[in-house]
């Protein structure tokens, strides 16, 4: 094999292991309370943070997302939307992360 094609390949490998280590789905947290969704009534906000992620911008409310129900879910993850948002703003230090009420 030629040194070029090496490279090539070693880069490749390099960008999937870093894409399947960006994309896993350690990125999403869950949190069920009581019973779990139980109308599958869903609520979504986005998060926005400055200074990758120290700062948080507004206020998302997941408690009048939630409103009176009993049981639900929570989950915050990176969606399509935000890894596009992040991609292009990310060098300006300004992220966006998805909340997720399921009632």
């Amino acid at each position: 094999m030629k040194k070029n094609s090496v490279l090539k390949i070693t880069a490749l490998l390099l960008v999937l292991v870093m894409a399947s280590m960006t994309l896993s789905s350690c990125m999403t947290n869950r949190h069920t309370v009581g019973n779990g969704p139980q109308t599958g009534i869903v609520e979504k906000s986005r998060q926005w943070y400055v200074l990758w992620g120290l700062v948080n911008l507004g206020d998302q409310d997941t408690k009048s997302m939630v409103g009176y129900a009993a049981d639900y879910k929570i989950e915050t993850y990176y969606s399509g939307v935000d890894w596009l948002i992040n991609l292009f703003l990310g060098w300006l230090s300004i992220q966006s992360r998805t909340i997720k009420v399921t009632k």
